[in-house]
This record gives structure tokens, sequence and C-alpha cells, in this order.
């Protein structure tokens, strides 16, 4: 196996035009937010804007890890408290009907280290999606299909309703031959698969410490393996994932294996395209730490509130975990632009929370 890729500044490509299309990406947003605020009467989030369960939890960094895996956050064995969020990835709050990609977010609290341009508090920010690769090759390509959310956010439930089920049917037809559509899964077509048992994956690369990288959280715990792959009965339930989290966490504890995936050839594994899958064979996952959430109470109030009052994402952070490529390049921005405008339109500041969610 090839030695994993060393990280260095040059290993990204910046594209001519970049900053005109995270100003389009942020206009794009606003056409969410804006229509969304005014729809329900509150900001919301301009993706993943439905939560289906808050947890508390934490991540138990491995002892003993070879020197290439002993990077960043995972350089030093310890336990950080995590506050995680499963979600859908739509920017309106859509019924569950409606077959979309699952989101995970993860927010790793007391995290030592040089943190990058303006990222406030002390937390890691992991975010990740249950495929390992991106609809768009590109932030250029990713805004002509914003451009098309924008247009139909929070319009249209009928028409959206009745395309989820034929693109479900096209999935299902495109599985069949052994072929995955992130593309189809975006529009609508993606199952309704239980979300505590899928697997996560960053998509993106980030700089891990001297290295580069993926992430990965996979399902460890028997419970949730059993979950893998299973579909939720949402017919009539306009919140049925969120109330199949609640029961199943209340029913058993969760525990994933978080594992990173190094960068061992930049031809073969791009930072700058997305959609393409690190082949696991050149480029295994390894586990470096372990996330356990007890059995909780997964929309306890509090929790949700905290949820409202707090953003994640990729750029809060440590600098050895810096993401990388055109497409993480072009979420910093409006990330923040639409957690600020949350927050102003709210009237309350998000804020990074206090170890344990508090």
């Amino acid at each position: 196996m090839a030695a994993p890729v060393r990280y260095s500044v040059d290993v990204e490509q910046v594209a001519p035009g970049e900053a005109g299309t995270i100003e389009q990406l942020n206009a794009a947003f606003d056409t969410i937010l804006e229509r969304t605020a005014e729809d329900y009467g509150h900001a919301v989030r301009s993706v993943h804007a439905k939560s289906h369960g808050v947890l508390e939890g934490e991540l138990i960094v491995d002892r003993d890890l070879p020197p290439e895996l002993a990077q960043g956050l995972f350089a030093t064995p310890g336990t950080h408290k995590v506050l995680i969020r499963l979600s859908t990835n739509a920017g309106d709050i859509l019924p569950d009907v409606i077959g979309l990609p699952r989101g995970l977010a993860m927010k790793v609290f007391d995290v030592v280290g040089e943190r990058l341009p303006g990222a406030e508090g002390s937390a890691q920010d992991f975010v990740m999606v249950n495929s390992p690769v991106f609809q768009a090759k590109s932030a250029d390509k990713f805004l002509g299909s914003l451009k098309l959310l924008a247009r139909t956010t929070d319009r249209m439930q009928g028409a959206k309703k009745a395309m989820s089920g034929v693109l479900r049917g096209v999935n299902s037809a495109l599985q069949a031959v052994g072929v995955t559509s992130p593309a189809v899964n975006a529009l609508g077509g993606a199952p309704n698969v239980e979300p505590l048992g899928e697997t996560y994956y960053s998509v993106t690369a980030f700089r891990y410490g001297d290295h580069i990288a993926k992430f990965s959280l996979r399902p460890l715990a028997t419970d949730m393996a059993i979950l893998s792959g299973k579909t939720i009965e949402v017919d009539g339930r306009e919140d049925a994932i969120r109330e199949e989290v609640r029961k199943e966490m209340r029913a058993f504890d969760a525990e994933w294996e978080f594992r990173v995936q190094l960068c061992r050839d930049l031809d073969r594994q791009p930072v700058e395209d997305p959609t393409v899958a690190w082949d696991e064979e050149e480029a295994p996952f390894r586990r470096v730490g372990v996330v356990r959430a007890a059995s909780q109470d997964s929309w306890d109030p509090a929790r949700v509130e905290v949820n409202e009052e707090t953003r994640f994402g990729p750029w809060t952070g440590i600098a050895a975990h810096r993401p990388l490529g055109n497409v993480n390049r072009a979420r910093r921005e409006p990330y923040r632009h639409s957690a600020d405008f949350r927050a102003r339109v709210n009237g309350c500041p998000y804020h990074e929370p206090a170890a344990g969610g508090s």
C-alpha cells in the first residue's frame, strides 16, 4: 500500500471565478432563507433544515494509534463530549414522504489546537451525509442545482411528493443494476432509510495534520446494524423519521466507529472532485475512535433549543483539519451567511454551546 500523501498548500487548485460562484451561492441561499422565514415565522437552516434527533454523547479517541493516524484531534487519546444532529438535507421542512438523503453533524467539544480563521469556541465540527460522494463535481455545478431548489423551496409540496415517488422507483431500478445516483437522491429519490442504521461520510477532503483524509461514521452497535438499509413507513406520518429515532434511542445505546480514509494518491483520490469515491482497497478506512450516545430522549426540548441556537459547519474547528477543495472553500462563506441570517431574523445570536450541549 502506498504511503499517505503529505499535506501541503499546493494540493488545492483554486479555480478562476470561485469568488463569483460564492456570491451566487449566497444569493440562492437568501432566496431559501427569506422564503422559509416568511412561511414559518422564524428562520431555519438553508440546508438540512429538518432535524430528526439531537443527541448528547462522547467521542473516545483510540490509544496507540500509528503516527499517520495520531493527527490533529486524534493525536491525543481521551474522551470528548459531543453533540450530534440527525437531519434531512432540504432547506425547507418537508413531510417525510419526500425521500431525501440523511445528514449527521457532530460537534466535538474541548479540542486543543490552532483555530481556523473565524472559528470561535473550542469545538471541532464534522458534517456528513449517508453517501460517499457529493452530487456535483464543483461549486459552480452545485450552484445550478441550488438555484432549482431555491425556486421550489416551500412550494409545490404535492408535486414534490409525486416526483419523489417516481424518483424512488428510478433509484430502485438503478440500484438493481448496481448504480447509485446522488443526483436522483438529492432530488427526492432517496429511500426513507433509518438514520441510525446509516454509514455517514464527509464526502469532501480535509487536512489530517500531516496528511489528507476523508472521515466516516459507521454503526457499531448491534441494534443499529439491524437497522442498516431498513426503510421507515412514512405514509400519513409527516414526522415519521423523528418518531422512529425517538423510539429507537429510548430502547438502545448508539455506537459508531469513527474512521479516517487517508489519501495515498492525489490522482486516484482527488481533493478537488468530491464526485470521485476513493477506492477503499487503495485507501482503506481505518478506525481512530468510537462515538457513543447512551439511551436518551432524542427530542428533548432543552437539546432541541440548543440545536436551534447552534450552527454546524466544516470551517468550525482547528487548522489541523482544514477543509480542502473547491466545494469546501465554497461552503465557508455561505454557511456563515446562513447562520448570520438565522441569528438576525430570530433575534438570537448563535453560540458555541458548552460541553454536554448546555
